[in-house]
């Protein structure tokens, strides 16, 4: 199995003393089973931490990318399940109880953004944002795509 984040800027050295210290990104949701296409999504560096970025798909889906400032990353449908309005990737970040969250810019109902569940409606299971799996590659930010 192949790491997930493997630019050579992060590799280990003997004296640390020697290098700049540099934020590690660690995908907030691994890889799936099954086969994926993995889509590039944007550079690493273009993210801004709490922000979120609109990324056209495969098919003229959309997904919403999040860096977080903890330096986790996540995908999720940009479309409100709610609205049907393609806007996540605007929505506020944030934490619920550990949890990191996106809340809709329209109608402010949060999402997980690891699980997609709808947590002001956790028995609603049917309204939640679908997830990508996320990976780093030579500073290019992913998205995996399940193929059929």
């Amino acid at each position: 199995m192949t790491s997930l984040i493997t630019p050579p800027e992060l590799t280990p050295v003997e004296d640390v003393a020697v290098r700049p210290a540099r934020t590690v990104v660690r995908p907030g949701i691994l890889p799936g089973p099954g086969p994926k296409e993995w889509v590039a999504a944007c550079a690493l560096h273009v993210l801004v931490p709490g922000r979120g970025v609109a990324v056209l798909l495969p098919g003229g889906g959309q997904a919403a990318l999040f860096l977080l400032s903890n330096g986790m990353i996540y995908a999720v449908d940009n479309i409100d399940p709610y609205s049907g309005a393609a806007v996540m990737s605007r929505g506020l970040t944030g934490d619920h109880a550990g949890e990191p969250t996106v809340a809709s810019p329209l109608l402010k109902q949060v999402f997980s953004l690891r699980t997609g569940v709808a947590l002001d409606d956790p028995d609603n299971a049917a309204v939640a944002l679908p997830t990508y799996s996320v990976r780093v590659h030579h500073g290019i930010v992913r998205i995996g795509i399940p193929l059929p």
